[in-house]
């Protein structure tokens, strides 16, 4: 897959951060980024997620949350590319019954007008969430999403374990904010994703945003299970450490973790530049090896890419 090279003054203001962020994947050697979490869905559903953030709602904790890149969506999958993203996602989940499968019937035509995009699908504890899980599946879906805080619903309610043992099986990763941050959920922290894994122990999970605040907890399941990862969106930024910051004394697992970690950045829901995720990897100082995993290897060999 190839990039664009060159001029990039048509992204605007994007341009200079392009080049940027270019400079940062081609000093490692790498061939581009792999970006686990990115969020692409139907514009009306996108547009109420930034009409939420705008308001400060209760699930951001009341944080201002400018979002960065609000553009059209044919903008957002462009600058994606120019910053040299080979492979991302659509993230999108509901927050109600019924939801999911129209959801991931949208989602299955992105990713078909959207090759770079891994087709991504979500789920629901609903009477029909295996039915439309494993349509999903069929259908090529190569990721999913759960959001058990704006779902607000128990991952580990029986409706769902089909659902997870379809998955397993599959052996299809399942990107889960199952965390309390920024704002705590009913379901929400380690004990419920903890025991759809005991249930589950070969699920592909990926706990997004490092599971914050519950840090050492979900690392504490990356070692306990060989196929949880955990991606690092908005965690280790200047954002996130003013008011859940990661622990320093769990930093030495984050190089005993280093195959098991993924780049992700919430993209383009993020109230700072791209670039800045990328210099918050670097700084935690994990070394050349780590960041070229993070940014590109592991998620190369999770998805086969």
């Amino acid at each position: 897959m190839s990039f664009p090279h060159g001029d990039f003054g048509d992204l605007g203001d994007f341009g200079e951060e392009a080049e940027e962020v270019r400079r940062f994947w081609t000093g490692l050697d790498l061939p581009g980024l792999i970006d686990v979490h990115t969020h692409f869905m139907p514009e009306s559903v996108l547009h109420k997620v930034w009409n939420y953030f705008d308001t400060a709602g209760p699930l951001v904790g009341g944080l201002e949350w400018p979002i960065a890149y609000r553009r059209q969506e044919a903008e957002r999958t462009e600058l994606l590319r120019a910053f040299g993203v080979r492979a991302f996602t659509s993230m999108l989940y509901p927050h109600k019954p019924g939801m999911a499968r129209w959801l991931n019937e949208w989602a299955a035509d992105f990713a078909r007008r959207t090759p770079d995009c891994l087709h991504t699908a979500t789920l629901y504890p609903e009477p029909d969430v295996e039915t439309y899980v494993r349509e999903a599946v069929e259908a090529g879906a190569r990721v999913f999403k759960a959001h058990v805080q704006v779902g607000a619903y128990d991952p580990a309610d029986e409706r769902l374990q089909q659902a997870w043992g379809l998955l397993a099986d599959a052996g299809i990763p399942v990107v889960v904010h199952c965390g309390s941050g920024p704002a705590p959920g009913k379901h929400t922290g380690s004990e419920p994703i903890a025991r759809v894994l005991a249930r589950h122990p070969e699920l592909r999970l990926i706990v997004a945003h490092m599971g914050m605040p519950e840090y050492a907890e979900s690392l504490d399941l990356a070692e306990r299970y060989d196929e949880v990862h955990l991606d690092t969106t908005m965690a280790f930024t200047d954002f996130t450490e003013g008011f859940m910051p990661f622990p320093r004394q769990d930093r030495p697992r984050l190089a005993e973790l280093g195959d098991r970690i993924l780049l992700g950045s919430d993209f383009p829901n993020i109230p700072y530049p791209y670039l800045h995720q990328l210099h918050a990897l670097e700084r935690l100082d994990l070394g050349r090896d780590w960041l070229r995993a993070v940014c590109h290897d592991n998620a190369a060999r999770l998805f086969g890419l």
